[in-house]
């Protein structure tokens, strides 16, 4: 008997099959309904063949670090593959150009090499406080707080495994240095304040960096800005050097001087001119050595490591431990919330002298590559020579108050006053050199101003004209050169009273 197959009966095999559909999710249990999925999905998988499957965790578990070929791999199928994705991830950061997209969790994207289908897809699988690796407690698991564990997972037809882990990967990689080469935007990082119950392995937050500070524009000493830069240049293009000599590629300073005087501006033009991301660590915030350690190791190559103002943050003035008193009892005690409760709960002490020493210079720090360690100080008489020896401090660099070189570079930023005069055409230009003249011979005679102090004053006079400013920064000048004759006459005048 043929059967002939018409509109009418494709109309009826349809309604059919929605009834039937209908009935599964309405009257077979859950249970029932994941069963079948599973068994559907062994019989499609039979007929397709074998599959390889690739897991890409977001951190490595044993360690706690970023694992970077997820960042490449999510980095990757943004630009590549979301096109065809029914969902997307879309994310743009502040002051960025365009928005990022990454798959979702649960979610899944397909792309093709080499004439070989691969799939991507997206998980995020809850951890449970206090699970880890072994079965066992362990301190330095990053999911040991609870949180949700994100993974790539990559399956490919099991006959081209030689192609996906020798060429595909590689080449996942190599586009993703690419694209981050072409499209690089510096980042400042800070350390997060964890505790229990928190994503451990998100251990930095970071916001594009674009500072302007240069070298051009620092109020420094001409010659020693232009022997910081050289430094500089030389250490960035030296890894053989490093190598060869069997030290890590790193290179550390240590900036000291009174406030203002131009410590966090410098760093900032570091950055600016070795194109490098900056980590401004706060070691308040920091609840062990360990995790100081793990901080270390989740940072990148070309990166400047800053600790502002050191000497406030821990007491670095003694090698030896002392002991605890009701002072430092109460010191502890301002420790930020998640630091005290991560401390608590780990049973440790807080971070010490020896733990920032094996930061600077242990055997951790040779584990990520080229970088740059910066300390600032107001106070560096306060700090243990340890700290300060070659090889942890490779310069130490004063910023002191402003000299007449210094004033020279900001009157050419604020006021636009430069060797052939001043750029506008109302100052007289007798009169701003003489002004010129007056306040450098103040500050060759030992009057003491800061580079900070002067900018504001500057910024005082913004619009008024820079006869206006120089006369103004004159005044103030004279006014520090006559505060300390008026103060020792006033005691003088003090003491004969008394008497």
């Amino acid at each position: 008997m043929e059967m002939v197959l018409d509109w009418r009966s494709v109309g009826s095999l349809i309604a059919t099959i929605m009834v039937f559909r209908t009935a599964m999710r309405d009257f077979l249990p859950p249970e029932a309904e994941i069963f079948l999925r599973r068994l559907l999905a062994r019989l499609a998988a039979a007929f397709r063949g074998p599959v390889g499957t690739v897991l890409i965790d977001e951190a490595d578990g044993a360690s706690g670090g970023a694992n970077d070929l997820y960042d490449a791999s999510q980095l990757y199928l943004g630009a590549r593959c979301l096109d065809t994705a029914p969902t997307v991830r879309l994310h743009k950061p502040r002051q960025a150009h365009r928005p990022v997209a990454s798959l979702p969790d649960a979610h899944t994207t397909h792309d093709v090499f080499r004439g070989v289908r691969v799939k991507w897809t997206s998980t995020a699988r809850p951890v449970e406080r206090g699970a880890s690796g072994g079965g066992g407690f362990n301190p330095y698991n990053p999911y040991r707080g609870g949180g949700d564990q994100r993974s790539l997972e990559l399956q490919f037809p099991r006959q081209h495994r030689d192609l996906i882990h020798n060429h595909y990967i590689p080449h996942v990689i190599d586009e993703a240095t690419r694209m981050r080469l072409r499209s690089r935007e510096r980042r400042l990082y800070t350390n997060r304040a964890t505790g229990p119950g928190e994503d451990h392995h998100r251990l930095w937050t970071s916001h594009a960096f674009s500072h302007p500070s240069t070298f051009d524009t620092l109020a420094v000493n001409p010659a020693l800005r232009e022997e910081i830069r050289a430094d500089l240049l030389r250490f960035a293009a030296r890894r053989e050097h490093y190598a060869r000599v069997g030290r890590a590629w790193k290179r550390g300073y240590l900036l000291h001087g009174p406030p203002g005087t131009g410590k966090t501006s410098l760093v900032a033009a570091i950055a600016n001119l070795l194109e490098f991301d900056v980590y401004d660590l706060e070691l308040t915030t920091v609840p062990t050595n360990s995790h100081l350690r793990r901080l270390l190791v989740s940072t990148t190559p070309k990166s400047v490591v800053v600790v502002e103002d050191i000497d406030c943050s821990l007491d670095l003035s003694d090698r030896k431990k002392k002991a605890t008193t009701d002072e430092e009892k109460a010191q502890l005690s301002l420790l930020s919330p998640a630091a005290a409760a991560a401390m608590a709960s780990m049973g440790r002490e807080s971070i010490s002298l020896s733990g920032v020493l094996n930061f600077v210079d242990g055997l951790w720090s040779s584990c990520v590559g080229e970088r740059l360690m910066v300390f600032t100080t107001n106070h560096p008489e306060r700090l243990d020579p340890a700290l300060l020896r070659p090889g942890r401090m490779d310069r130490k660099i004063e910023l002191g108050y402003c000299s007449p070189a210094a004033l020279r570079v900001l009157t050419k930023n604020y006021l636009g006053v430069g060797e052939e005069g001043s750029e506008d055409h109302a100052d007289d230009p007798d009169t701003v050199n003489d002004l010129m003249a007056e306040a450098e011979g103040l500050l060759a005679a030992g009057v003491l101003i800061t580079p900070a102090d002067i900018a504001e004053v500057f910024m005082g006079c913004d619009g008024a004209g820079a006869t206006a400013a120089l006369r103004k920064l004159a005044d103030e000048l004279h006014r520090r050169r006559d505060a300390p004759a008026a103060a020792t006459v006033t005691d003088q005048e003090s003491a004969t009273t008394t008497e």
